[in-house]
C-alpha cells in the first residue's frame, strides 16, 4: 500500500484485557458496527479493530483495483495488522466476507488463531448443483445493474432488506455507511465477494470455529450455517439467532452479544 498500514485502516486497539480480541466488519459498512457490541467485551479483552479497504471511512486512494480482485489481498491486510501489532495468539469475529477473509487466514497461519467466531458466513453466495447459496446468476447480474444505475436507489432499497429486522436506526446506519463508500468501489467489491467460491478449502480449517447465523437473512439462507459446520475442518459449533437480517450486531446488539460471550467461553 506504500503507506502505514495500521493509519489506512484506522487501526484501533482499545479494551484492558489480557486476550485480544478481532472484530473485523463485513461488506458496506465499517468498525462502527461494532460500537453496541463493544461495552460487553471491553474490560475482559483487548480489541482490535480496523476498516476493510473498501470502506467509505478509508481514503479510497488507497483501493487498488488491480490488487483486491480476490479475498486474499484482504487477508494480507489482515494478517500485516496482526503481525505489526505483535499479536501471537487471537480470537476472531468476522462478518460476512471478513468471516470468509478469517477462514482464509487461518488457513495460511493458523498458528494466530485460537477460535474463530463467523457472523453471516458464506463460503458461496451463487447456488449450484446440491448447494443452496440463495442467489442465481441471473438474480446477482440485476443487482450489479441496480447499483450501477442508481446507487443512492439502490442503497435505499437494500439496506433495510439486509437488516431486515424493523429497526429504522440499524437501517439508517447501515445506510450512512453504504453512503460512504464510493459506488465503482462496493460495485467491484460487490463482484469480488458474489463470485467468489470457498467450499474447497473449507477441510483446510483445522481452528475450532462458531457459526452465528440469523434464523432469517435475505443474504444467506439458514442451511448455509449447517453447510459450514460440516465441511469446515476442525470442532464446530451453530448458533441460530431468533432475529431477522444479516446485521444483528447493529439490529439485535443484546442479543449477539450473549451468544458471543458463550461462544469465546467455551
Amino acid at each position: 500500500m506504500g503507506i502505514n498500514l495500521l493509519e489506512a485502516l484506522n487501526v484501533r486497539v482499545v479494551g484492558s484485557g489480557e486476550k485480544i480480541l478481532v472484530l473485523a466488519h463485513g461488506f458496506g459498512t465499517d468498525q462502527s458496527a461494532w460500537q453496541r457490541i463493544l461495552p460487553f467485551f471491553l474490560p475482559h479483552y483487548r480489541i482490535i479493530l480496523y476498516d476493510l479497504v473498501c470502506a467509505g471511512s478509508v481514503n479510497p486512494d488507497y483501493f487498488d483495483f488491480r490488487r483486491y480482485t480476490s479475498l486474499d489481498a484482504y487477508v494480507d491486510d489482515l494478517l500485516n495488522i496482526l503481525d505489526a501489532l505483535r499479536v501471537d495468539r487471537c480470537y476472531y469475529v468476522g462478518h460476512s466476507v471478513s468471516a470468509m477473509i478469517g477462514i482464509l487466514a487461518s488457513i495460511r497461519r493458523p498458528d494466530l488463531f485460537i477460535k474463530l467466531i463467523l457472523l453471516g458466513a458464506s463460503p458461496r453466495f451463487l447456488n449450484d448443483k446440491n448447494y443452496h447459496g440463495g442467489f442465481e446468476q441471473g438474480e446477482i447480474e440485476k443487482v450489479f445493474s441496480a447499483m450501477e444505475a442508481n446507487y443512492e436507489a439502490w442503497v435505499n432499497g437494500f439496506a433495510p432488506l439486509s437488516v431486515g429486522a424493523d429497526v429504522p436506526a440499524a437501517v439508517q446506519e447501515f445506510s450512512r455507511t453504504l453512503f460512504n463508500m464510493r459506488p465503482d468501489i462496493t460495485l467491484f467489491v460487490s463482484r469480488t465477494v458474489f463470485n467468489s467460491d470457498l467450499r474447497g478449502v473449507l477441510g483446510l480449517v483445522r481452528i475450532p470455529c462458531c457459526i452465528i447465523q440469523s434464523a432469517q437473512d435475505v443474504s444467506v439462507p439458514v442451511s448455509v450455517a449447517a453447510y459450514l459446520k460440516n465441511h469446515l475442518g476442525g470442532r464446530n459449533t451453530v448458533e441460530i439467532l431468533h432475529t431477522e437480517g444479516h446485521l444483528p450486531h447493529l439490529s439485535a446488539p443484546n442479543l449477539l452479544a450473549r451468544v458471543l460471550q458463550r461462544a469465546l467461553s467455551r
